[in-house]
């Protein structure tokens, strides 16, 4: 058998990782690290955020493993356009950057995961077979910080402006909550990409918000405020 042949065999039944950071040396690093378990196989890699979306599209890989920041923009946007493009592919972010905004932007940006570069080989393999299974992953020394600051997102935000949406516009928001990329958005509501994009457009004007994960932690700490004044009128 040759050693095509063999790859490609490898390839069907391993998770496909395509391992995007724009420093060289780590990229090596890290298809060593991966090269060593058979249940994985990386099948390429890529420096820019243009080309993780290019390379993404053209082979479809089950996990990108990708840095937030990368040369020509942000792993964030690459991370959107992947996910927009490619909906069965899961996106895990592995960085050195901690910081509160940096997660929470990936998490709503459609990420399934997000840990820090001081993970060892074996949480980093188990990460990559958890988001790769549908389930998402958050490093835990950053969990604790992230939740409180989604909490107090929920707290101090400005009154949303839901009572001049049209039912449709709210089923966009509910589905931008749940983390819903434009494409699973307009799949699961028949609407093209273009109508959602205007839909997501018009509910951050009317909400006076400029980001997803605003726009999902006004939806949430609404919903959850409409829940308590239905119990209240059962009690």
């Amino acid at each position: 058998m040759t050693e095509r042949k063999i790859l490609r065999k490898r390839h069907e039944t391993s998770i496909s990782v395509l391992i995007v950071d724009d420093h060289e040396v780590v990229r090596e690093g890290l298809r060593t690290i991966l090269g060593r378990y058979d249940d994985i196989a990386v099948v390429g890699e890529a420096a820019t955020m243009k080309d993780a979306i290019a390379e993404s599209s053209s082979l479809k890989p089950d996990v990108v493993l990708m840095d937030v920041r990368l040369f020509g923009g942000s792993g964030v946007d690459a991370c959107r356009a992947i996910r927009d493009r490619c909906p069965a592919t899961r996106v895990l972010f592995l960085s050195s950057y901690e910081d509160d905004e940096a997660v929470l932007a990936a998490v709503f940006g459609g990420a399934s995961g997000y840990l820090l570069k001081r993970v060892n080989a074996e949480g980093l393999i188990r990460a990559i077979h958890t988001v790769a299974g549908g389930q998402s992953v958050l490093d835990p020394s950053i969990t604790e910080s992230v939740l409180t600051r989604i909490r107090l997102q929920k707290e101090q935000a400005s009154e949303p402006q839901r009572t001049t949406l049209s039912a449709q516009q709210q089923r966009v928001l509910a589905l931008i909550a749940e983390g819903k990329t434009n494409k699973e958005i307009g799949s699961s509501l028949e609407l093209s990409d273009k109508t959602v994009k205007n839909y997501v457009r018009f509910i951050f004007q009317k909400m006076k918000v400029t980001r997803r994960g605003q726009a999902a932690a006004l939806f949430i700490r609404d919903s959850a405020s409409e829940k308590r004044s239905v119990d209240y009128r059962k009690d």
